[in-house]
């Protein structure tokens, strides 16, 4: 008798709990998705709206884009669940990982077939600096211009790569430091209002297709390894049918169907080719290029004693080392 009722309890709370699964997933009316500032709102939005109403064609439920002014703002949004998902940098996926309660589910893919995209600095044509190294020696002259601090290629990669590993702080090697999403750095440099800056690829990429003129005025001085490919993330709350129905239909766009030559125009306007499945694994070497980074100012730091500095470097090896095994 008891058993009966073990029996009968437990398969009550699985069909309340699948009816609850179903009942959240029809009570999404709305879904906000979140838009990184790597251009200006109104050429994001141009971008991506079509891809977006689509979607909300395809799902039966209204899909809103989310805008910020920095990164930061997308995060938070997600943190507090007014962004269900999102289009983000991988340094700004860690974000949304470690504090907003998401993970990765998917990543754009090139108009070309690669998995990937450079962080560059780039100054005007007409400039007498041939190298990063001339920039560098010549900082205390020039004003420079970087990317958003949750930024993967306007920010972290060259931090890393141009500054950490060259014991520079930009913060106060050069004249001035001032911060802006890609495009606007892209457009100071065509402009003269920096003497240098940071800037991706793909946005000069755009850039180029739409204002060939601006861009031609840019030479570039550095360009970064491969950063692997810009990842789409959701908040883990979403409803497990939702999620697949989402992934789907970005893995399928521009591939399948009758309206495959369409989408894929669409998707040609954000210089994609396509999305592919992904997870937080992709998110590894930038996690460790953090702690590297992290590691370079520690071992540079002369006003930590030896002690000090072994704890914080150990602490660092034991992080890196559960990356590694992760």
């Amino acid at each position: 008798m008891f058993r009966q009722f073990v029996r009968s309890f437990t398969l009550g709370l699985v069909m309340a709990a699948s009816a609850t699964a179903v009942m959240a997933e029809d009570a999404v009316k709305t879904l906000n998705f979140g838009i990184i500032s790597t251009e200006s709102s109104q050429n994001l939005k141009q971008d991506w709206q079509p891809v977006l109403d689509d979607m909300s064609k395809k799902l039966g439920i209204k899909i809103n884009a989310f805008f910020a002014p920095d990164y930061a703002g997308v995060i938070e949004g997600m943190r507090f669940n007014k962004v269900q998902f999102a289009w983000v940098g991988n340094k700004s996926a860690i974000e949304a990982v470690d504090r907003a309660n998401s993970e990765v589910f998917a990543q754009t893919v090139n108009a070309d077939g690669t998995l990937g995209y450079y962080s560059m600095i780039s100054v005007h044509k007409d400039s007498p600096y041939q190298t990063v190294e001339d920039v560098l020696k010549n900082a205390k002259n020039l004003n420079f211009g970087i990317g958003d601090p949750n930024s993967t290629s306007g920010f972290l990669v060259p931090s890393y790569y141009v500054f950490a590993q060259n014991n520079v702080n930009p913060k106060t090697a050069f004249k001035t430091v001032r911060g802006a999403n890609h495009e606007t750095n892209i457009l100071a440099v065509a402009n003269k209002q920096v003497d240098a800056a940071v800037h991706s690829s793909d946005v000069l990429d755009r850039i180029k297709a739409r204002q060939a003129e601006t861009a031609s005025q840019l030479r570039q001085i550095w360009k970064s390894p491969l950063i692997a490919a810009d990842p789409l993330v959701w908040r883990k709350d979403l409803p497990a049918d939702l999620k697949n129905k989402i992934k789907d239909f970005f893995i399928s766009y521009g591939k399948n169907g009758p309206d495959a030559a369409r989408e894929k125009a669409q998707l040609n306007k954000l210089t994609l080719g396509g999305f592919q499945d992904s997870s937080n694994a992709q998110l590894k070497p930038i996690r460790q290029l953090e702690l590297f980074k992290e590691k370079v100012k520690i071992e540079a730091d002369v006003a930590l004693n030896a002690d000090e500095k072994k704890v914080k470097l150990d602490d660092i090896n034991r992080k890196l080392n559960d990356i590694a095994k992760s």
